[in-house]
């Protein structure tokens, strides 16, 4: 899309980190912002925020897990605008335990925000957006989408299915001639509270049985998010991007080259039938590589 201004952005898990981000840099392109999230007083305080700054806003609460909710999300755009333009399936969350740590809750939960709530965003907006024939599809995955590091399992199927939706949506486009395009967000480490995103997990899903988190455990996750605090780059330096690839039907964004040797590994691991050596874990991955960039 060359033409922002006046058009509508839709955008999933946008009351903090990246999606509030997007928010901002696409009302600054002169757009009518639409930001959606599941947690209300976030979601209160990123639409004040947003209109201080001079952006026309709607928020509205949405639990992306849920179709019948995403399906009202999108009955809200279509009472105050008629119309979505850029759509970013940005709303994620993350947990860090082994495959034989993760319950079947915790399946749930992440499944039901990172990976339904990509369908149910494309169930209910694409059909009209591609009507059209005007728009743009921005799916946030992430450099898991494209590596199998220990400790993220569920999150990183989650991740891969995102970046085959996303890939899949553009071969689509491309072969229908359609003039929408997509994008494939894939961030490594932003600065962000997805590793906090338990605050908003929903009740039924909580693992009643699971061993709360020991003294070191929790040390070792202060100071994973100490690093992450001050070697990742800002939300706004990847809104700029996602601005960026909008407007230029761009479809892979990085935020950073610091996993590019793990996902070439593993590419060539596939391609000579090799068994997989990736045993760092993505913060080990990460921060071994601080002078990259």
């Amino acid at each position: 899309m060359k033409e922002l201004d006046g058009r509508v952005a839709v955008i999933t898990g946008g009351a903090s980190g990246m999606g509030l981000a997007f928010a901002h840099r696409f009302a600054a392109a002169g757009m009518k912002v639409v930001i959606a999230d599941i947690e209300v007083p976030a979601l209160e305080a990123a639409v004040d925020g947003l209109r201080e700054a001079g952006a026309d806003v709607l928020g509205v609460r949405c639990d992306v897990s849920d179709a019948g909710s995403v399906h009202d999300l999108a009955a809200a755009v279509d009472e105050a605008h008629g119309a979505a333009h850029v759509l970013c399936l940005n709303a994620g969350v993350a947990s860090t335990d082994t495959l034989d740590q993760s319950s079947l809750a915790d399946w749930e939960w992440i499944l039901g925000v990172n990976l339904m709530g990509i369908v149910h965003g494309l169930d209910a907006f694409l059909p009209g957006i591609l009507a059209r024939d005007e728009g743009h599809v921005v799916v946030t995955a992430s450099v898991a989408g494209h590596t199998a590091y220990p400790g993220l399992g569920p999150y990183s199927a989650t991740k891969h299915a995102a970046v085959a939706i996303a890939e899949t949506l553009q071969n689509e486009l491309t072969a229908s001639g359609s003039s929408v395009g997509a994008t494939a967000l894939c961030p490594g480490f932003v600065r962000t509270g997805i590793f906090t995103s338990e605050r908003n997990r929903p009740e039924h899903l909580v693992d009643a049985l699971a061993e709360p988190p020991t003294d070191e455990d929790i040390a070792t996750r202060e100071g994973f998010l100490e690093m992450i605090a001050e070697e990742a780059p800002l939300p706004e330096v990847v809104a700029d991007m996602v601005h960026d690839a909008v407007v230029s039907q761009t479809f892979w964004v990085f935020t950073d080259d610091r996993h590019v040797d793990s996902i070439g590994n593993r590419h060539e691991e596939i391609r000579t039938r090799t068994n997989p050596t990736e045993a760092r874990t993505i913060a080990e991955d990460t921060f071994s590589r601080q002078g990259d960039t």
